[in-house]
């Protein structure tokens, strides 16, 4: 099935070997990605002060709120594509290709401006302290300029990923992370433009990143093939991304309001706990998108064999997902927390600040695993069509759980301890839903598949 050398035939042959082949080049890629916000996070840090370092980790869980809907529509683009390649559908791929290009270009506008317009009211309803809010503004009103080019390298990578090429984007995020870094520490040392300085050099290095990417499927032949003079939406192609993507998109948001939660609570202990918590949770979101190359991993998978009629190799699939991830969720949680005291003094030398984000590595990162098991089964479920289903149980366990935890435990126990517990919990019990989930969809898809083959002959 295989068109060329970058293509992976997900539907045959052994799974260990290929879900890493696939895994590995795609979890350097996110930690490249990481890499912008760490570059930005560990430059103004140590060159413009506690109070710049502030500034920049306060904006992430909105960023997240504002993007992570818009970005869920690049997982429709997965599903979708990785289906009809799996099938053979080549007319489709293609369709779905130009319908995602026109899609993330759209997308990227919209969120461009509302965040921008967005920003300073948001940040005030977050209790952002007036010493912070303005460096915050400034961060933001840059970075959401870049937001086309940033959706536009999402689901062009998406495609890429979607017929196993998770080798391309690689090689463009290092090229476009070195140019970040160089300009990091151009625009703040040598310019002294701190929070302005990081921004602008992020989103120059997604410019970037979205060339290379957009001449790659230009100059690719086959199905994902881009002619940028057909980039338009096929109305039943957006449908069927809409329909994956959507409650992708917003099970993402979910989490980001409740992060957002959680960052106002954390507001409320000042700035040298705010440092310590983006610091620590700086660290973290390396595990975080370590495992998260296994959930792109399940979901690619059982969408592909979804469409060439596999079903006897989704169980597989799932049990070997479960046991990769949890294999990288220990050591790299575990490594963080061992390493604690070295790692967060790359971001500050502010001993508070170390002290306060010790405090979050020993509670989160040690059972980050737990998010990572939780998230692969979501990618099963995706994978085999089911978008919804756990958009809801995520509005529960993520969401509604962790509100409820914040105005009632949190609130009748005060102490950073009692907040951060609410990931934990809130993993392990939205994991345990989602399983009872796969394994009813599981045994649908299984139906419906040998109907249809039966059907065929």
């Amino acid at each position: 099935m295989a068109g060329n050398r970058y293509e992976m035939d997900m539907t045959s042959g052994p799974l260990l070997g290929n879900i890493i082949r696939f895994s590995l080049p795609l979890m350097l890629s996110g930690i490249l990605q990481l890499l912008y916000n760490a570059a930005d996070i560990i430059v103004v840090g140590r060159f413009a002060g506690s109070t710049a370092l502030a500034a920049v980790g306060s904006t992430g869980s909105l960023t997240g709120l504002l993007v992570n809907l818009f970005m869920g529509l690049s997982v429709g683009t997965s599903v979708v594509v990785s289906r009809h390649f799996g099938a053979g559908r080549h007319k489709d791929v293609s369709q779905s290709v130009h319908t995602s290009v026109a899609a993330s270009l759209i997308c990227g506008v919209f969120v461009g401006v509302m965040g921008m317009t967005l920003a300073r009211p948001l940040l005030e309803l977050m209790g952002t302290p007036e010493d912070v809010i303005d460096l915050s503004v400034l961060y933001l009103t840059i970075y959401f300029a870049g937001m086309p080019a940033n959706l536009l390298y999402n689901f062009c990578a998406a495609v890429l990923r979607a017929v196993g090429d998770t080798k391309r984007p690689l090689y463009y995020l290092t090229a476009a992370g070195l140019v970040n870094v160089a300009l990091n520490l151009v625009f703040v040392i040598g310019f002294h433009m701190s929070v302005a300085g990081v921004a602008l050099a992020t989103i120059i290095s997604q410019v970037i990143s979205a060339v290379l990417v957009v001449l790659c499927l230009i100059r690719t032949e086959g199905s994902i093939h881009l002619d940028v003079r057909s980039i338009r939406i096929y109305k039943d192609k957006m449908i069927d991304i809409i329909r994956v993507g959507l409650p992708a998109g917003l099970q993402s948001s979910l989490f980001a309001i409740s992060n957002t939660l959680i960052q106002s609570s954390v507001n409320s202990f000042g700035s040298e706990v705010m440092a310590g918590n983006t610091a620590a949770a700086n660290l973290e979101g390396f595990v975080y998108t370590a495992m998260n190359s296994v959930y792109q991993a399940a979901m690619t998978f059982t969408s592909q064999n979804y469409g060439a009629r596999k079903s006897e190799r989704l169980g597989r699939i799932m049990a070997t997902c479960l046991a990769v991830v949890m294999v990288i969720g220990i050591v790299m949680g575990e490594g963080v927390y061992l390493l604690r005291k070295p790692l967060l003094g790359i971001y500050s030398t502010d001993p508070f600040v170390v002290e306060w984000g010790s405090l979050r590595l020993g509670i989160i990162s040690t059972t980050y695993f737990l998010c990572g098991l939780m998230d692969v089964l979501v990618g099963g479920l995706r994978g085999m069509g089911y978008s919804f289903v756990p958009m809801v149980v995520s509005l529960m366990g993520a969401c509604v759980l962790r509100v409820c935890w914040i105005y009632t435990i949190f609130a009748a126990n005060h102490t950073l301890v009692t907040l951060y517990l609410s990931y934990p919990v809130s993993w392990t019990v939205t994991a345990a839903v989602h399983a009872v989930c796969f394994i009813i969809g599981k045994r649908k898809v299984t139906q419906k598949l040998e109907a249809l083959r039966a059907a065929e002959g």
